[in-house]
């Protein structure tokens, strides 16, 4: 990411609205159950939500913001090169590291009843929450300081609670291990498995092994979806463990699982935005019907986990089906979460007709989407452009530079998209350069042309696969990409009659206003409460017509990415992006009426 620059354009300014919003967050309160937990005076209260509030104690998510919040920091510094975040890395791993001291652990939390959760948890007996889930985000972002801040505290700190994590499990039969694993643990195998990357440890390899879950493992290994009824976001990031697990033992089960995996979901299993689940859970699709318009569709945490994972299987296989889903769920996920006027960010984002985009206070909320928002927009950067050894993959149409230093390259990309369908890269090189530009051509544009130095040199009508361009390239070469965006429909099997429209890869959302919204109201404490927010009666206007016709009737409006369509009693419905709705009332999916003659 230090290697890439952002430039305007909708990822810039949602990266500005996350850093001002950890900068504006005091770490001493981040921190003050860690302290209290180690015997020492809190410096500043405690935060709100999830960190503090009674309603909330039984999930055991008290400290789960601090690691999410060191991780945002490290993806910032990485970005940005701001020494502040950095400062507060180390300020953060220097006050872990004064908590270790004084209990005399390497277990660093912040429970309500501290280690004794932890212990209970790993004696097999029954308590309420998440503890590993928890856990596991402060080993993220310790690990994430380490390696994208090179912050030394951390490092000491992170191994210490490591190292603690592998002789408080080590007692453990397999079976105990199997049986604690049925409770939600996060990625807890994936940072195993990090640590022994960065350590050459056999023990974190094996226990990066121990705590990949076996029952999820076994079926998925076999090509065997038995996703129903699961919740979801506990799902995904075992399996980004699996992927790295695979990567550290060479164990295909792990591998073939992760791949059959994102296969089902990214396949048959999302929404069109790229989300999926109702209420966290997978459901069976035959039952669509039921679930694709409920208030609590789409949890944002599991978008932010499945393009961990897409990355992560892009980079063994760099397929144009791992960068178009990429993409689809960037713009429609990822990006729609955020408020673009506070930063704050949403936990689902459903489609109920006429509901609204709900999310977090500064303060009071905490939810594990927050966590995952302060992540998400400080890290658009690591996905835009991937090299090997002489290729250069161009993933995303974003305006922005790489510079490849071994290569004395640097490629800057001029665009309008999504707003214009095409994209142009310039070489600034220090020397002539024989070098492969891989251009992706999307499964959405039916043709691409190529053109260098405004000469076309190649041209294709098979989307879907990245389009190869060789030469010797010299300093000032123009490569022009010129792409077609269309409406499209999109309708489930199990539901034909439904159907969300698109433009390319965006989703187009229907406009449908404010009526009966109270400024502010879109702001929320409980994620709970989604779907009895904002509930006053609302009629959203109707469509008529087979779905495909329907997606050609769209017509485009005075703006850029505005469009109309005729509702079924000929008022027309303007449509924009997903990613552009905020504040107002929307509707990405529709239940269409037979068409009158």
């Amino acid at each position: 990411m230090a290697d890439v620059t952002l430039g305007d354009g909708p990822f810039l300014h949602a990266q500005r609205q996350t850093e001002a919003y950890l900068i504006r967050l005091q770490p001493d309160r981040l921190l003050h159950n860690f302290r209290v937990n180690a015997g020492l005076q809190p410096k500043a209260p405690a935060y709100g939500g999830w960190e503090s509030d009674p309603l909330w104690a039984d999930i055991n998510c008290h400290g789960h913001t601090l690691g999410h919040y060191l991780s945002g920091c490290a993806l910032a510094y990485r970005s940005t090169g701001d020494a502040r975040y950095r400062q507060r890395i180390d300020y953060i791993a220097n006050e872990l590291a004064a908590c270790q001291q004084a209990s005399g652990s390497g277990l660093v939390c912040a429970f309500p009843d501290g280690a004794a959760l932890v212990s209970a948890h790993l004696r097999g007996d029954k308590i309420t929450g998440v503890p590993w889930y928890t856990l596991h985000k402060v080993y993220a972002g310790l690990r994430d300081a380490t390696l994208l801040a090179d912050s030394q505290p951390s490092r000491a700190v992170l191994l210490r609670l490591a190292d603690w994590g592998v002789v408080a499990t080590r007692p453990l039969s397999d079976a105990q291990f199997e049986a604690m694993l049925a409770t939600e643990h996060g990625g807890m195998n994936e940072i195993y498995a990090d640590l022994y990357f960065m350590t050459g440890k056999d023990d974190y390899r094996a226990l990066a092994q121990r705590f990949s879950h076996k029952m999820l493992l076994e079926p998925l290994a076999k090509h065997r979806d038995q996703l129903d009824g699961l919740h979801a976001n506990t799902q995904v990031p075992k399996i980004i463990g699996f992927q790295r697990v695979y990567e550290a033992t060479g164990d295909i089960r792990y591998r073939d699982a992760a791949t059959f995996f994102w296969n089902t979901v990214s396949r048959t299993r999302s929404f069109a935005t790229g989300g999926h689940g109702d209420n966290e859970h997978f459901f069976p699709m035959a039952d669509f019907r039921e679930h694709v318009f409920s208030a609590k569709g789409s949890e944002t945490c599991c978008q932010h986990n499945m393009l961990k994972l897409t990355r992560a299987l892009f980079l063994h296989d760099p397929q144009s089906d791992y960068a178009d889903y990429y993409e689809r769920t960037l713009y429609n996920g990822i990006l729609a979460s955020q408020d673009p006027d506070s930063g704050m960010a949403t936990y689902f984002q459903g489609a109920r007709p006429g509901y609204m985009k709900l999310y977090h206070t500064p303060e009071e909320s905490f939810w594990c989407c927050t966590g995952t928002g302060m992540e998400n927009h400080v890290k658009y950067r690591d996905s835009i452009y991937f090299h090997d050894h002489n290729t250069l993959y161009v993933n995303l149409f974003v305006p922005s530079a790489v510079t490849w230093k071994d290569k004395g390259a640097q490629l800057t990309q001029v665009t309008r998209f999504p707003e214009a369908p095409s994209t142009t890269l310039r070489w600034t090189l220090q020397r002539p350069a024989d070098l492969t530009l891989k251009l992706r051509h999307p499964g959405w544009s039916r043709s691409a042309a190529i053109l260098v130095n405004g000469t076309e040199v190649q041209r294709s009508t098979a989307p879907g696969r990245y389009l190869d361009v060789r030469r010797t390239w010299k300093n000032g070469d123009e490569v022009t990409l010129q792409l077609a965006m269309t409406t499209a429909a999109e309708t489930a099997p199990a539901a034909p009659d439904i159907a969300a429209f698109t433009y390319g890869p965006l989703v187009l959302a229907g406009a449908l206003g404010k009526d009966g919204l109270a400024p502010g109201a879109d702001i929320i404490v409980n994620e709970r409460k989604y779907g009895s927010y904002n509930d006053t009666p609302f009629a959203a206007p109707q469509l008529a017509g087979e779905p495909d016709a329907l997606a050609a009737s769209i017509r485009p409006a005075q703006q850029p990415l505005e469009f109309t369509v005729a509702a079924a009693d000929g008022k027309p419905v303007r449509l924009v992006p997903y990613y552009r709705i905020a504040h107002e009332r929307y509707a990405t999916y529709w239940e269409l009426k037979p068409a009158t003659a």
